[in-house]
């Protein structure tokens, strides 16, 4: 069984996937982490962004593996490293090129295969699984994604400003649905969720309901 979770960053797609796999003894799968764990091997072996045949080249050499919720890169658990800004912004780069995109999805297919997984992304439940028993489209208003947001670059030991984490946001939204192949949009078939004013238990209790009366009629 395959459930999506899409929605524009700071929905809290995240950790609410996380706890959803966690109570239905699923696998999960974070997408993001994959596009940033790109991002950091790019940073790390000086890649040049504007030259999309060779960040496609380096998606495609290194391997990257998750275990027991971390991430792993070459063998190197980098978990911890992936919410940084400077990989945040470098980000963007690898989630723009198709052909990585293309790649990824592969990935994304093979980890799913023969598993019951919790899967959340941008294009999960519109490209990715279209197939999926279960969809869900998690949204929040700017201001809090915003806050979300700041709050995990506080917890790497950062503190930007918030106006500055809040304009980086609504640019990363109008990419990720301006995007040729592979935007963000609400999958066909998807429950939409408003997390505003929600915390996590709430919202997760709401989708788990949803997905437990999904799974009596399989």
């Amino acid at each position: 069984m395959v459930i999506t979770i899409d929605g524009p960053a700071g929905a809290g797609k995240s950790t609410v996937a996380r706890a959803l796999a966690a109570r239905l003894g699923f696998d999960y799968l974070d997408t993001g982490a994959m596009y940033r764990a790109v991002a950091l091997a790019g940073l790390r072996a000086g890649v040049d962004w504007e030259n999309p045949e060779a960040v496609a080249a380096l998606a495609q050499k290194i391997r990257l593996d998750f275990r027991q919720g971390r991430v792993f890169l070459d063998g190197e658990d980098v978990t911890d490293d992936l919410r940084s800004t400077e990989v945040t912004r470098a980000s963007r780069f690898v989630a723009d090129n198709e052909a990585v995109r293309r790649h990824l999805m592969e990935l994304q297919r093979r980890f799913a295969a023969g598993k019951n997984v919790v899967t959340e992304g941008r294009d999960q439940g519109s490209l990715v699984f279209p197939d999926a028993e279960v969809k869900f489209f998690l949204t929040a208003s700017p201001e809090e994604r915003a806050r979300r947001r700041l709050r995990d670059y506080q917890a790497a030991g950062e503190n930007p400003p918030f106006h500055q984490v809040l304009e980086e946001l609504l640019l990363r939204d109008a990419r990720d649905s301006s995007r040729p192949w592979g935007r963000l949009v609400k999958p066909e078939g998807a429950i939409e969720i408003s997390t505003d004013g929600l915390d996590v238990p709430a919202v997760v209790d709401r989708l788990e309901a949803i997905v437990r009366e999904a799974m009596k009629n399989l």
